[in-house]
């Protein structure tokens, strides 16, 4: 049990590493359609981690969470989510400076939701085309979010699934409007200008601080429902 238990935070692992590095190359794709190839040109646009990576972001604070359980450190655990190395944008380059932006911004997160669609489409596919398809993804379904039960999730469905609850994960927390994630860039181009002088002071380790405390309580909020439509979906599919 505890070999299946290693072997799904690999997985969970791996996927979050590959969603955080498509969640980067979508924001410096965006902008290069929108006329900033800054990203472009440090070669951003690939999905590629090696271009991706923060050492504490995507690697040491996502290990962390993901095997810390496994090591005895309950104190870890609950949150499959990370960040990058952020994308460079430069925002004199854009035809509309708030509106380019803010579309920029919004890449990021709407790509971790086209990998929860794309991994739900393959769901529904399993359920309508293998025999007795519907109880073997719920069951794997379920047995992939609460694993050590007595059901061994199917490999596909394992997979899926858990490439569901992290990019939701990720959606709903890059969506928080604290620096340095995504939400506050869109927060901050609706604020006055005195406003924003106060909130970039919310950076740095303050920042860190509201994203793992208040976030992790505001993410364990969303996900529960969000789970729930995805169950909706498999159970009349």
């Amino acid at each position: 049990m505890q070999s299946a238990a290693f072997l799904i935070a690999v997985f969970e692992f791996v996927l979050l590493i590959f969603s955080l590095s498509f969640h980067e190359c979508a924001h410096a794709w965006t902008a290069s359609m929108l006329g900033d190839q800054t990203a472009r040109l440090e070669g951003r646009i690939t999905l590629n981690p090696m271009y991706h990576i923060d050492p504490v972001g995507t690697l040491l604070f996502p290990a962390l969470m993901i095997f810390g359980p496994l090591l005895g450190l309950g104190m870890f655990g609950g949150m499959l989510v990370g960040w990058a190395k952020p994308t460079p944008v430069i925002t004199r380059n854009f035809r509309k400076i708030v509106r380019d932006e803010n579309l920029v911004t919004l890449a990021g997160p709407a790509s971790n939701l086209l990998l929860v669609l794309a991994s739900l489409a393959v769901l529904v596919v399993m359920s309508l085309a293998i025999p007795n398809g519907r109880t073997i993804v719920i069951s794997s379904f379920f047995a992939a979010l609460n694993p050590g039960g007595p059901v061994t999730p199917h490999p596909l469905v394992l997979l899926c699934t858990l490439a569901i609850l992290i990019n939701l994960s990720l959606f709903f927390f890059n969506l928080l409007p604290i620096p340095p994630l995504d939400g506050s860039h869109i927060l901050r181009n609706l604020l006055p200008y005195n406003a924003v002088q106060v909130y970039d002071r919310l950076g740095g380790w303050i920042g860190y601080l509201l994203m793992i405390f208040v976030g992790g309580f505001i993410l364990r909020l969303l996900l529960g429902p969000a789970l729930a439509m995805v169950y909706f979906v498999l159970s009349h599919a």
